[in-house]
């Protein structure tokens, strides 16, 4: 199954009831119709970007990136790639490759939340990134290695998020835990 047609399964199967979601979900499915490119960078009115919050279940604490673009604390995440087999495999190697961390695991093939909100990440403006956010557990012990995608890479107890943080990141975080919760890890 290509990506395209793997996306359009995991947000038709997206369920979740609060009205945002829903408004989002449609959104999303809207675009990726309209747009045989909406996976691409290169799709100018925006693209399907994939992010994983890394939680330490053990220790209480997340894994969050000071983005060099955007000046603020956020989860890890980017561009899908062709070569991903999924919106969760791109979000898992996101989570791996600007964290460093062996091992992680994302907590379901299910997204937590969406998101949309405008970056500007290409050379000729701004534009919306569709962002499919999934929770990544880390292992136990895990050890960070900052990559050169971030201006700092930090654990911050989950009660204790940095001033500033956008509240996307505060509800992807509550949502993370209320899904960690209901699985039991």
């Amino acid at each position: 199954m290509s990506l395209r047609a793997q996306a359009q399964v995991t947000l038709s199967e997206f369920n979740d009831p609060r009205l945002d979601q829903i408004q989002l979900r449609r959104r999303f499915l809207d675009h990726l119709n309209a747009h045989h490119d909406a996976l691409e960078k290169s799709c100018g009115p925006g693209h399907i970007t994939a992010s994983g919050l890394i939680i330490d279940p053990i220790q209480q604490r997340v894994l969050l990136t000071l983005h060099p673009k955007v000046g603020r604390w956020l989860q890890t995440g980017g561009h899908c790639e062709i070569e991903d087999e999924s919106i969760g495999a791109a979000a898992l190697r996101e989570a791996t490759e600007e964290s460093g961390i062996v091992g992680l695991t994302l907590l379901g093939a299910t997204p937590i939340r969406l998101d949309a909100h405008d970056i500007d990440c290409r050379r000729d403006g701004g534009t919306t990134h569709f962002d499919v956010q999934f929770a990544v557990i880390a292992p136990r012990d895990a050890v960070e290695i900052m990559s050169d995608e971030s201006d700092d890479l930090r654990w911050f107890p989950i009660g204790q998020l940095p001033m500033g943080c956008d509240i996307a990141l505060i509800r992807l975080a509550n949502d993370s835990l209320s899904s960690i919760a209901t699985l039991g890890k």
